[in-house]
C-alpha cells in the first residue's frame, strides 16, 4: 500500500530524473500503470492523489527499485514489465528478443496490403520472429492462413510460443527453431508470402547504439554483418527456393540500404517488380519484391 500524495511525489521526482537523463519521462506512467494498475486518465488528471491507500501488486519499494535500474542500468522499460503494446497486442518480452518497433507495424501492413487478396489461404512466414510479434499480427488478420514462425533461438521461440498461447492463436501458428528457411524444407516452392525484419545494423556502429539497444537487447538479432546485409543477402539468395511463383518476400532495413538491397534483388533474376517502401518518417525502411520464377522452373 501507497498513499496517493506519497504516489504524486515519487512520479513527480522520477519525471525530472527521467528528462535529466534523456529517457522519455512517460515512462514513468508506463510503469505505474503496468506495476500499480493506474489507468492512464488517473495519472494525467492525477485524481490519484486524492486516495487515502492505493493496493500495489508488488511493494513499492520494488516498485522504485526497479524504476532504479531503468535509470542506473538503463534496462528498457519493456524488459522490467515484462511486456510491451505493439499494434492491437500485449506482448511479453524479455532480453531473449528484441522488442518490437513501431515502425514494424508498418511490415505488417505491407505485407497484409500486398499479399492478403492474392495469399489469404497460403503459408505465410516470419522469418526471425522473437517475440512473434509480426506471426501473431498475420495470424490475427488471416484466418484461413498458415502461419510459420522461425527462430534459431529456442529461448525466443518460447516466448513467442507463449504470447500464441496468451492471444489464443496457437491453432493457426507453427513454430520451427532453426536459421532462415532452413526448418521449412518441406515447403520448398509452396510459400506465398516472406515476412522477415532481420539483423541489418553494421557491425561497427553496433557501439553507436543507446545503451539500453547495445547493452540490453540481443545483439544476434541486431549484428548485420560488416556491411548490415548478410542476413538480407541470404534471405535474397535462398527465397526463390521456398517461394512459389509470384510468391510475395518483404524485409525491414536499415535507412540507407534501400539502394544496396534492390540491387541485390535486381541482381538476384527471380524478383520482378521490386519497390522500395518508406516509413512515416519518411525513411526507406522496407523492401518488397514478387519471385518472378522458382528455381524450379529453370
Amino acid at each position: 500500500m501507497v498513499s496517493g500524495l506519497e504516489l504524486a511525489r515519487w512520479r513527480e521526482e522520477s519525471i525530472d530524473r527521467a528528462i535529466a537523463l534523456s529517457i522519455p519521462p512517460q515512462e514513468v506512467d508506463w510503469l505505474l500503470q503496468s506495476l500499480a494498475g493506474l489507468s492512464s486518465l488517473s495519472l494525467r488528471l492525477e485524481s490519484y492523489k486524492t486516495d487515502a491507500e492505493i493496493p500495489l501488486p508488488i511493494p513499492f519499494s520494488e516498485l522504485k527499485q526497479l524504476w532504479e535500474k531503468r535509470l542506473q542500468d538503463r534496462i528498457p522499460v519493456q524488459y522490467l514489465v515484462g511486456e510491451t503494446p505493439w499494434r492491437d497486442l500485449m506482448l511479453k518480452v524479455s532480453p531473449a528478443v528484441l522488442i518490437p518497433r513501431p515502425e514494424t507495424e508498418i511490415l505488417v501492413e505491407l505485407a497484409l496490403n500486398y499479399g492478403a487478396d492474392l495469399f489469404s489461404r497460403g503459408h505465410w512466414v516470419d522469418l526471425g520472429t522473437g517475440s512473434g510479434a509480426i506471426a501473431l499480427s498475420l495470424a490475427k488478420a488471416l484466418p484461413n492462413a498458415k502461419i510459420h514462425a522461425v527462430d534459431d533461438s529456442p529461448e525466443a521461440l518460447a516466448i513467442a510460443q507463449e504470447n500464441a498461447k496468451n492471444l489464443g492463436l496457437v491453432n493457426q501458428i507453427e513454430f520451427h527453431q532453426g536459421s532462415w528457411f532452413s526448418p521449412l524444407s518441406h515447403l520448398q516452392g509452396k510459400i506465398s508470402v516472406m515476412v522477415s525484419n532481420p539483423p541489418y545494423i553494421p557491425t561497427a556502429t553496433l557501439a553507436e547504439l543507446q545503451p539500453e539497444v547495445r547493452q540490453h537487447e540481443p545483439l544476434t538479432a541486431l549484428d548485420g554483418g560488416n556491411d548490415g546485409l548478410d542476413a538480407i543477402r541470404h534471405l535474397v539468395n535462398t527465397a526463390p527456393q521456398f517461394l512459389h511463383s509470384g510468391g510475395l518476400w518483404l524485409v525491414e532495413m536499415e535507412a540507407r540500404q534501400g539502394d544496396a538491397v534492390k540491387a541485390l534483388l535486381t541482381e538476384n533474376g527471380h524478383y520482378h517488380p521490386i519497390a522500395i517502401h518508406k516509413d512515416l518518417a519518411g525513411i526507406e525502411r522496407f523492401a518488397l519484391a514478387y519471385v518472378r520464377k522458382s528455381v524450379s522452373d529453370h
